[in-house]
């Protein structure tokens, strides 16, 4: 009886082994693969490390690079709104997207975040966050990759996708005419998997490296209405600013894209390509139209 008992034993013990060493096979691999396909994000990134390039922006799709005109103080004033909303809130990364495409999300987080590097001392990054349409790296006359794309896939480090502009030079205020203070990552390669890229995480963990080295940060994100990127996007970000398109984005798309984003701050929404604007006092008139003020109206002072 007891020789019949030991070998029970000895295969349910040799079975045990062979199960283990199995899932072992099946194991080990899997995460050797993530580790090499997903390296782990440096936090000794230094500015200085960003690629110089000599970028070549189109005046008409920048009118910020203005030093006067309706178009500059339209984004001055969102600026002034993006400003008044870090009182009541810690913010610092925004994430721009619109309900569906042709809304004018990239031409509004360009140029706000131009606003914001012009305006004095402040540190602005650019992230072109949408991997299926990108455009920013277009408007700005630059390279598309290496990108955030190619970071995300952790085939490239950040100071191989982060670029600075080395044509601009700062004038005496370090104002007019000047983008030193405005560092830009591309999308990159475009490819079909940007909704695997998006939800590994790793562009959290790009915002908190990089966090430390700037004021302000600015995703450009594909429409939350067509695909799902954005939202993935979004938990990278402190709030949501929305983009919407006057006298063509119908309320309801709106209002989706509103919903679609309800785990997240949202800051408002900005229409774009206003064609005519309500006369709802001369000064509210001149400040978006550029026409002169009536008397007894006011001119707000740029700070």
């Amino acid at each position: 009886m007891s020789r019949i008992y030991e070998a029970l034993q000895r295969a349910d013990l040799e079975r045990k082994n062979a199960q283990e060493q199995e899932d072992q096979q099946f194991a080990d691999p899997a995460v050797e693969a993530d580790i090499e396909e997903l390296p782990p994000v440096k936090g000794d990134f230094v500015l200085s490390d960003a690629q110089r390039h000599s970028w070549k922006p189109f005046s008409s799709s920048f009118p910020t690079l203005a030093d006067r005109g309706a178009s500059v103080e339209q984004f001055r004033s969102l600026r002034s709104r993006i400003y008044q909303a870090r009182y009541e809130a810690p913010l610092k990364t925004i994430l721009v997207s619109s309900g569906m495409p042709a809304e004018g999300k990239s031409f509004v987080t360009s140029n706000l975040a131009m606003s914001l590097a012009r305006n004095g001392i402040n540190h602005t990054l650019l992230i072109d966050g949408d991997l299926r349409r990108p455009t920013l790296h277009k408007l700005l006359g630059t390279a598309s990759s290496p990108g955030l794309s190619e970071y995300l896939a952790g085939t490239a480090e950040l100071k191989d996708v982060m670029q600075v502009d080395t044509s601009f030079k700062s004038d005496e205020t370090g104002n007019a005419g000047s983008l030193s203070n405005l560092a830009f990552i591309p999308a990159g390669k475009c490819g079909d998997n940007s909704s695997e890229l998006v939800a590994n995480h790793r562009i959290e963990e790009l915002v908190t490296v990089l966090s430390p080295h700037f004021d302000w940060i600015l995703i450009d994100s594909p429409p939350v209405l067509a695909v799902t990127d954005a939202v993935e996007l979004a938990r990278a970000a402190d709030a949501v600013l929305l983009v919407a398109r006057g006298g063509s984005t119908p309320y309801d798309i709106a209002q989706s894209a509103q919903t679609t984003f309800s785990n997240a701050r949202i800051l408002g929404f900005v229409i774009n390509a206003v064609k005519e604007l309500p006369r709802t006092g001369s000064y509210y008139y001149y400040y978006y139209s550029g026409k002169e003020p009536g008397a007894g109206s006011k001119r707000r002072k740029e700070k």
